[in-house]
């Protein structure tokens, strides 16, 4: 059994529960997921089973897109609803418009200071794992891309948007550095992943129809659609792991002349195609 299942988590597991849950119903041990949900967030997780695991590392990369509330007026150590209060502020009348306004300075490229309760390494070591000993570590800026952010509902001091942003993007430091422009402290108080690349929330089935065998598995192919590709009459150059010889640029989806899916080739910049990935 290969292919992808698509999961919308519910709030109270971490994204390896949810794949602990898939290899005990499935058993099979090689299955994993494709960009971490906090516990606290639901949405879609993209989870791998078996010879699709192969393809992780270009789902990876693709988009996401986010629904998120944020709550102005106190702000916690964890940038969310489950950390430790840090400052309180009365919140005084905003408009709409400056909502708006301030999303929307958010839009392109920039720099991103990632939260300290996360799970990136420095040194070796998870920076929630500095922040639970009490010790200092030098967080670096990470390069981020917001393509859309709309504001869906403002009220109660609370601030409702959908935002599409790059591998990479905290959602919680967002909501944080909004909240700052703001002029305020806040926190993320809810999160919902509604798109992982080309696959939407709609597209999700629930923990409950897993275990009632309420499901059906997405194909490599369906997941990779949107690469360019190449078809070959002759594939024994991608069994060997040679490079091809072809124009095309960026990551390229080999098949053979039976539309089976070979493997992930990258452009080399001097007219070759060359093996990224094998997926057979």
């Amino acid at each position: 059994m290969d292919g992808i299942l698509l999961i919308n988590k519910p709030a109270g597991y971490t994204s390896h529960d949810i794949v602990g849950i898939v290899r005990k119903k499935l058993h099979t041990k090689k299955v994993g997921h494709c960009g971490t949900l906090d516990p606290d967030a639901t949405g879609v997780l993209v989870v791998c089973v078996n010879k699709a695991t192969k393809a992780i590392q270009f789902l990876m990369s693709d988009t996401k897109v986010y629904r998120a509330t944020l709550s102005l007026g106190k702000s916690t150590d964890t940038y969310d609803a489950s950390g430790k209060i840090l400052e309180e502020k009365e919140v005084g009348q905003i408009l709409k418009a400056q909502v708006i306004d301030v999303l929307n300075s958010f839009l392109g490229k920039s720099k991103q200071k990632p939260p300290i309760y996360s799970a990136i390494k420095v040194n070796g070591k998870k920076l929630y794992e500095y922040a639970r000993n009490g010790e200092k570590v030098e967080i670096k800026e990470r390069d981020i891309e917001i393509m859309m952010i709309e504001l869906i509902d403002f009220s109660n001091n609370e601030i409702v948007f959908d935002v599409k942003c790059s591998k990479g993007t905290y959602i919680r430091s967002l909501c944080v550095d909004i909240a700052k422009k703001l002029g305020y402290p806040g926190h993320m108080s809810h999160l919902e992943r509604r798109q992982a690349g080309r696959f939407l929330i709609t597209d999700c089935i629930t923990l409950e129809q897993l275990e009632n065998d309420d499901y059906s598995l997405h194909s490599i192919d369906d997941a990779l659609c949107g690469f360019p590709q190449l078809k070959l009459d002759d594939p024994t150059p991608v069994y060997h792991g040679k490079q091809i010889k072809s124009d095309l640029t960026g990551q390229v989806a080999i098949y053979d002349n039976q539309n089976h899916l070979l493997a992930i080739y990258e452009s080399t910049g001097q007219g070759y195609l060359k093996n990224v990935r094998g997926l057979w």
